[in-house]
């Protein structure tokens, strides 16, 4: 148990994760991978924060994964179980999610779900690459909504310069307001 700033922040992180997330990660997981995550577990239990961590904990199921949505993304799978094998699969399978377009700010650290210091972020990358998966073309199992597309807006020259001349209606205008000569009350005079 951590005290001080850290115990703080490890709480404030902890309070933050939502087990319906996990779940909904876990059942799409499950379904596009076609096995169980933990064999016996009830499908419409949660796991919890520390056993769906340790599911993912050596990175297999992740790197199977993403193989999956995008084959060959992991070259090599780690089968061992010491730590830095078990690190590299996680490491891996970060550096393919990431070539496979979900952005860098929705990955996780390796740390974060191997010593389980930050599950909620975990998630949240897993959903990230659900979403990612549909906007990729990938006809399986859905995970959340789909990723908004671009849709710019290109106006010609003449469209532009007629914008420049509507006053919005909360904008008004300034034209003739000043606040010349007004006065909110006596004014404060100094004397020496």
């Amino acid at each position: 148990m951590a005290y001080g700033l850290t115990g703080e922040v490890q709480r404030k992180i902890k309070g933050k994760y939502d087990i319906n997330l996990e779940q909904e990660a876990r059942i799409w997981i499950e379904d596009v991978l076609q096995l169980e995550l933990k064999e016996g577990a009830d499908p419409n239990q949660a796991l919890g924060q520390s056993e769906f961590q340790q599911c993912l904990k050596d990175g297999k199921i992740l790197c199977q994964l993403i193989n999956t949505l995008s084959p060959g993304a992991v070259k090599k799978l780690n089968e061992g179980k010491m730590a830095f094998k078990m690190m590299e699969n996680i490491s891996n399978f970060l550096t393919a999610i990431e070539k496979y377009g979900v952005s860098r700010h929705d990955l996780f650290q390796t740390v974060d779900l191997y010593e389980g210091q930050n599950m909620v972020q975990v998630v949240n990358a897993i959903h990230a690459l659900g979403r990612k998966a549909q906007k990729n073309g990938y006809t399986g199992p859905v995970l959340g909504v789909k990723e908004a597309e671009s849709n710019p807006r290109n106006f010609s020259e003449e469209k532009l310069k007629a914008g420049q001349t509507v006053i919005g209606l909360q904008a008004g205008t300034n034209k003739v307001a000043s606040q010349a000569g007004m006065n909110f009350g006596k004014s404060r005079s100094i004397i020496d």
